[in-house]
């Protein structure tokens, strides 16, 4: 069960981009918080083309903020 939770958060270093056509290293961009999680984009670090996206789930319960 252990080994499991290691892998819950993995992050990706590099993706194939079919636009450059080779695996190339991928920056991380926040898109939308939604109520059961973030969602990330994943995009090619040489030409910014989107090649993969990420739903993290909150561990904890949604959190409201009011101003």
């Amino acid at each position: 069960m252990a080994r499991q939770a290691d892998y819950k958060n993995f992050e990706a270093t590099a993706l194939f981009c079919p636009r450059c056509k080779v695996a190339m290293p991928v920056r991380k961009r926040l898109l939308l918080v939604l109520s059961e999680g973030e969602k990330y984009e994943y995009l090619c670090a040489r030409c910014g083309h989107s090649v993969g996206d990420k739903l993290e789930k909150e561990a904890r319960g949604p959190h409201l903020i009011i101003r």
